[in-house]
């Protein structure tokens, strides 16, 4: 009898496996056509081929057992390309895992209201993008991100993907804005290379990784985001490899090599920057705002290892276009190869009459904030010139 019982539990334990479908499709149509069937453990697989003037927008309930994929039938084969205006693949539901696709030579540009786009994961939870590739795409529109996370969802994932070569592209963008912050993002083992400058005149919107865009007036909003075990390599679009506009998020073990650029703090507070190393570059680490956490990093062959910034106003209430640091904890980082290992004071002075608009952002125009409540402990210098230098 117990046997029985078993043998029952098992054939009803799954069954719902043997119910799930997979659907192989050659046109964003058929994707269309099939979004309303969508079951938790369904497969829909894209063949190989090269595809444009593509646009699909799924709404679908996986679960944690049993996600929805969505995936190329080769990645290396199965590639997107072309002028693009709206949204590639826009993900609203929940346990939905997109991968083994290429996005490779695409065109982003605006069109009326509609910017270009290659994935947006939007009031999703627990998706996920994977294993995909994101190769010499151009943006013709200043501050177009190739791969968004949007909207007020949870746990989502972009994981184990290829950026190289775009040009003027956002490559990965957490947006934050007034009403809505997606939460605990993860960013992991993704990896960023050979970016190009940008061509904007004024030398924005080129970042590897962006998250929040507000700085002045939003970045208190906190994402929770986790950026971790990525690999960062000849990243030359910008001064801001990873530019931080919000709070409380985390930067641990991730690789800086030979980029044009630093791991910036531009905004937000409460941030944790831990066990991330840098080989070579123009910089490291750029800190404004209150509260960071700066821990356990291996910096060499930088000029400046990090640098505590100047600001307009400071603390978590104040507005300023720059927040002092305040607050921050600089410790067990080991600095070799710099004419200076910790810079107290960067930026001092700085006239910044004209260059923002202080109708929309109500700032002081001058940097003349200068650091404070900073802790230094037992951080370690080797064949640097200056270990620590405080202006």
């Amino acid at each position: 009898m117990k046997v029985f019982i078993l043998v029952i539990l098992f054939f009803c334990a799954h069954l719902a496996d043997l119910q799930a479908k997979t659907y192989n499709v050659h046109s964003d149509a058929e994707i269309n056509g099939i979004i309303n069937k969508l079951a938790p453990g369904d497969e829909v697989i894209i063949t190989k081929g090269n595809y444009s003037d593509w646009s699909v927008s799924i709404d679908a309930r996986g679960t944690a057992a049993k996600p929805i994929i969505i995936r190329g039938e080769n990645r290396f084969a199965t590639i997107f390309s072309g002028p693009v205006n709206r949204c590639l693949f826009k993900i609203t539901g929940q346990y939905i895992i997109v991968k083994d696709l290429t996005f490779k030579t695409n065109i982003l540009s605006r069109l009326a209201n509609k910017a270009g786009t290659l994935i947006e994961l939007s009031n999703s939870y627990n998706c996920a993008v994977k294993d995909c590739s994101f190769v010499g795409n151009e943006a013709k529109s200043q501050f177009l991100p190739l791969l968004v996370v949007s909207g007020e969802g949870k746990y989502n994932g972009i994981k184990n993907c290829l950026f190289a070569g775009n040009l003027n592209t956002i490559d990965l963008q957490v947006k934050v804005s007034a009403a809505e912050t997606p939460l605990f993002t993860n960013i992991n083992r993704n990896i960023f290379r050979d970016k190009p400058k940008v061509s904007w005149p004024n030398g924005n919107g080129g970042e590897c990784v962006q998250i929040g865009q507000d700085p002045i007036l939003l970045g208190k909003k906190s994402a929770f985001s986790l950026v971790q075990n990525n690999r960062f390599i000849k990243c030359n679009a910008e001064n801001e490899v990873i530019s931080n506009k919000s709070s409380g998020n985390k930067y641990i073990g991730n690789y800086f090599e030979n980029n044009d650029g630093e791991l910036v703090m531009r905004g937000g507070h409460d941030c944790v920057i831990s066990r991330n190393k840098f080989n070579g570059g123009t910089g490291g680490i750029r800190i404004n705002g209150t509260g960071h956490l700066i821990a356990n990093n291996r910096i060499t062959g930088i000029k400046t290892a990090i640098r505590l910034m100047y600001g307009m106003a400071k603390g978590k209430i104040d507005t300023g276009f720059y927040i002092a640091a305040s607050d921050c904890i600089i410790k067990d980082n080991f600095i070799k190869k710099a004419t200076i290992g910790i810079l107290i004071g960067d930026s001092k002075n700085i006239d910044w009459t004209g260059k923002f608009d202080t109708v929309r952002y109500p700032s002081r125009v001058i940097q003349d904030v200068a650091p404070f409540d900073i802790k230094l402990l037992k951080n370690r210098f080797f064949s640097v010139e200056h270990a620590e230098v405080q202006r």
